[in-house]
């Protein structure tokens, strides 16, 4: 990839992004050399928002460039956003990532996805493009949201609207199973073998949330079909990282001046990606191994690893950080007390809890997670991390506070943790400005939070909570340190947390 452009060099404007301008790009930015014209369609992928595109799309984008095969071109849907479609087919599916590091800022353009369609005015297009026998990988990555699964008991939804809605549609739908059932059918009728469905989404709960989700929305239509589905269809788990904030008009701004792309939607990410595979495949398996994907047997550890390292630590500090008064994850990471508190979060209560695998250095992981989140080029906005955070914090955080106190391992670090996210679902920070709830259960939750204040037995009552209410001294600790937030501040909390880090506060 190229490095930003010295001054002298940069235009004073950026030229348009298309297949007709890539020549004219290739001596500033690191353009597709390959013939897009050529490259096979065996990837449809749901939910192509800036992390599939910095993520994803970059790895079929690197086998396309290696010349080792040519059949894995993307096909992008967007269910819920027409934007999508409006600016990358203008680009002819073309965009830049900028990869920035502490030091170094580098620029490619990606030419993986070959066209992209908005599902509700599309949807002849991306049926069309489900039933053909070439695509072989259907990719997801829709947010848990789109599996419709309860976080807690991992059931499928049957009457969330949306589900019941595309039950008796046809020809267009507000799912993504409507869409997949549907496809499946065509094949399984015409004969036609079935692709794999890979799910890159962290969802809450189940291991296979893209089978429990089909599999339950099929039954529904076609027992038949579901029974077929289960039999036939691959549906292998992956463990997907890479940091990856919204892109706003800095970012498209900084891409036109440094590189000289006039790009309507680039993508700005971090040096560091992963994607690690299960290896199990319908209908042949594209060699991701040869541009820096990893398949294994077994994903669940490299999952765990990652999802209770990064994605607890994302939604604690993304709470307690906002009721500080930060915006975004260098500007909290800069405060020592707050770098202090990721560190021996992640250091000394919920590493020891996780298991070795073979491969993964997870101290050094670890080590590693502290410099991407206190990276000021790379840095993410904390609202962002904070969005559906009652399913993150049942998720990636009461596990690793569950598994803690049954061994009897240190865990106040993890309990600010819940606190701050008590505090935070009250929907007002500290100086009483509203926060805008962007979760799923917010009304509930924050009905609960409101009614607990100090004394958070009705919080407790919710069912994510089963395993750790009747604790004894639980409820009366949580309490404290909400009341302690409230009262003197996050910053002095989590100092006399760390200070008593060692102090077991609750035991079975």
């Amino acid at each position: 990839m190229f490095d930003a452009i010295p001054s002298p060099w940069r235009p004073k404007n950026g030229v348009p992004l298309s297949d007709a301008t890539l020549r004219l790009h290739s001596h500033r930015v690191d353009v597709p050399t390959y013939d897009r014209s050529a490259l096979g369609r065996g990837v449809v992928h749901i939910g192509a928002g800036n992390f599939h595109r910095a993520h994803q799309a970059v790895y079929f984008d690197d086998l396309a460039r290696s010349g080792i095969s040519g059949r894995w071109g993307v096909t992008s849907v967007s269910l819920h956003s027409p934007d999508l479609k409006h600016l990358l087919s203008a680009q002819d599916g073309l965009y830049t990532v900028v990869q920035r590091g502490h030091d170094r800022q580098t620029a490619r353009v990606v030419g993986s996805i070959g066209s992209v369609h908005y599902a509700p005015n599309d949807g002849a297009a991306v049926r069309g493009a489900l039933a053909d026998p070439q695509t072989r990988i259907v990719s997801l990555t829709i947010t848990d949201n789109g599996y419709f699964l309860n976080p807690v008991t991992d059931e499928f939804d049957a009457d969330h609207p949306d589900v019941r809605a595309d039950l008796v549609a046809s020809g267009s739908y507000a799912t993504a199973w409507g869409y997949l059932a549907e496809a499946l059918d065509r094949r399984r009728r015409a004969g036609v073998a079935p692709f794999t469905v890979l799910c890159c989404d962290n969802v809450p709960g189940d291991t296979q949330p893209a089978r429990t989700a089909l599999v339950s929305f099929a039954a529904l239509k076609d027992p038949g079909l579901a029974r077929w589905i289960e039999t036939h269809v691959a549906f292998p788990s992956t463990m997907v990282d890479r940091i990856t904030p919204q892109t706003t008009k800095s970012e498209r701004t900084f891409v036109e001046q440094t590189f000289g792309v006039a790009d309507k939607w680039p993508v700005v990410t971090e040096p560091h990606s992963q994607w690690v595979i299960e290896d199990s495949f319908s209908n042949g398996r594209p060699p991701l191994d040869e541009v820096g994907a990893e398949f294994v047997a077994d994903v669940s550890d490299h999952k765990l690893i990652k999802t209770r390292l990064l994605n607890g630590t994302h939604i604690a500090l993304a709470c307690l950080a906002i009721l500080a008064g930060y915006q975004r994850t260098d500007e909290a990471m800069r405060d020592r007390v707050f770098f202090d508190y990721v560190d021996k979060l992640l250091r000394d209560e919920i590493q020891p809890l996780l298991p070795a695998v073979p491969g993964m250095n997870t101290p050094e992981y670890r080590r590693t997670l502290l410099d991407r989140l206190s990276n000021c080029r790379m840095s993410d906005q904390l609202s962002r991390l904070a969005r559906r955070g009652t399913s993150k914090i049942a998720t990636f955080v009461l596990p690793s506070l569950q598994e803690a106190i049954t061994q009897g391992r240190p865990h106040t670090l993890l309990t600010v943790a819940v606190a701050g996210w008590a505090r935070y679902m009250r929907g007002h920070d500290l100086d009483g400005r509203k926060l805008r709830l962007e979760d799923s259960q917010a009304i509930p939750v924050a009905r609960l939070a409101n009614m607990a204040r100090s004394n958070p037995d009705p919080l407790l009552r919710h069912e994510m909570f089963a395993e750790v209410r009747a604790v004894p001294g639980f409820a009366e600790r949580l309490g404290a340190m909400i009341a302690d937030i409230d009262e003197r501040g996050v910053v002095p909390t989590l100092r006399d947390a760390m200070r008593n880090d060692e102090w077991a506060l609750v035991s079975r």
